[in-house]
């Protein structure tokens, strides 16, 4: 079976950077228009009076509007009620289930990603995955709000999923145990070699200030003295661009973030260091930024922001592709629209739509006996039906991967559980942060 991807829903799994819009600027129906529209209502009466079974407007009206953003791109979509409910969880909520990133391709529910350390991630379920059958019963075709209503439920009660996985004949069933999910956009740690390694999960509401909280912590359980910092955007499919703005300018100090272009002077912006902290909270500190194909718009924004001011080293697995923004058009009470309205372009005026942010090192996840096969199958920007395409033109040899073996990555993942690794992309930064001095490559500034 084929899965075409179609949506990344917008929730827990966005891969958007929202910005706040207001109908004002909504554009005039132009009056060549007018025998389309004349089209469109001729179609709407035929269904009306000759389809085999009585249709309601509601049904009609949802089903023309769905279809005219599909035309457009993978991540223009109308959202309402539910839509709208679990965008706003998404931000700043917490709820009772398994702890997925999810989205719809093609009639198939598909993980983006499982949240580190929910319910789901301690069951085996992967970035990836295909879910087919909850407790055996079909869901594929179902809208999203509904498979994500069935897989939600009092914590403590179980759910089993079945799951196809890109690289593998047979589907395989993992039960999982709905606990209550708290998000946690910032997670941290500090790492033997005083390496602080924080995590951002997603762009919610505040994550520049939680990062720099997080720094503080880290120091000051050091005593004072880090020797470095890894920046973990892995799997994070993105969020507010403001807040990618906020992360980047913690560790800039001059020059241009990113810079947003559409069709009108109100949607191309350009956004700079020193507006939102004042100086680098890390000066002098050796900084690399971990990235894979999971790493969608808002962690492609940090992550090229910081690559292209020679401030961090990129390591990991090219990004997702996504370089396109997301304005939320507010239309009632309970709906919006979601709409494509600019691209936008790292400091150096590289467009990342397509073809994703290229890591400066490659560094294969080895401690996933199924990483190699699900990146046979990993989908990206570029693999989304109608999606948008890279003016500026990309390469193919861009969108390749090396085959050639990389004498430093020949470890299997079991001879790496055997030393305790099982994080090999994380370890792999480490080590090379603890190999770094004042004048090697991780300190790029």
């Amino acid at each position: 079976m084929r899965f075409i991807p179609v949506l990344r829903a917008a929730a827990l799994c966005t891969a958007v950077a929202l910005l706040p819009a207001t109908t004002a600027g909504f554009a005039q129906v132009e009056g060549n228009a007018s025998p389309e529209f004349a089209k469109l209502f001729a179609i709407y009466q035929r269904v009306k009076t000759s389809y085999v079974e009585p249709v309601d407007d509601e049904t009609l009206i949802r089903g023309a509007i769905d279809g005219m953003l599909a035309s457009l791109d993978p991540h223009s979509s109308y959202l309402d009620g539910p839509s709208l409910q679990r965008l706003e969880t998404m931000i700043d909520g917490n709820y009772q289930g398994l702890g997925l990133s999810v989205q719809m391709e093609d009639g198939a529910v598909k993980v983006v990603s499982p949240f580190r350390g929910s319910p789901a991630d301690q069951a085996g379920v992967k970035a990836g995955d295909f879910i087919t059958h909850l407790d055996g019963k079909l869901i594929y075709g179902l809208e999203i709000n509904e498979a994500v209503a069935q897989m939600r439920g009092p914590a403590g009660t179980d759910i089993t999923l079945t799951i196809f996985r890109p690289g593998r004949e047979d589907s395989l069933d993992v039960t999982v145990t709905r606990g209550v999910i708290e998000l946690e956009p910032v997670t941290y740690e500090l790492a033997s070699g005083n390496i602080g390694v924080i995590s951002v999960n997603e762009f919610s509401r505040d994550v520049g200030a939680d990062v720099n909280a997080a720094l503080r912590s880290l120091r000051e359980e050091a005593s004072g003295r880090l020797d470095g910092l890894v920046l973990d955007l892995r799997r994070n499919p993105g969020g507010s661009l403001d807040e990618a703005v906020a992360l980047s300018d913690l560790f800039l100090t001059k020059g241009q973030i990113v810079s947003q272009r559409g069709r009108t002077r109100r949607d191309t912006m350009y956004y700079e260091a020193e507006t939102v902290y004042r100086g680098d909270v890390a000066a002098g500190l050796p900084m690399i930024v971990l990235i894979d194909e999971g790493s969608a718009s808002a962690s492609e924004i940090v992550a090229g922001a910081l690559q292209d001011h020679r401030r961090a080293l990129v390591m990991g697995e090219r990004s997702f592709g996504k370089g396109s923004v997301q304005s939320l058009l507010p239309l009632t009470a309970d709906s919006a629209l979601k709409l494509t309205t600019a691209r936008y372009y790292t400091p150096s005026g590289r467009s990342v739509q397509e073809g994703g942010i290229e890591p400066d090192i490659r560094v294969p996840q080895l401690s996933d006996p199924d990483a190699e096969k699900r990146q046979r199958f990993a989908l990206r920007e570029s693999d989304l039906r109608g999606h948008l395409i890279n003016e500026i033109g990309i390469q193919d040899e861009e969108l390749e991967d090396d085959t050639k073996e990389d004498p430093r990555f020949l470890l299997t993942a079991e001879e790496l559980a055997e030393q305790g690794i099982d994080d090999f992309q994380l370890d792999y930064a480490l080590r090379t942060l603890r190999r770094t001095t004042t004048t090697s490559v991780a300190l790029r500034n």
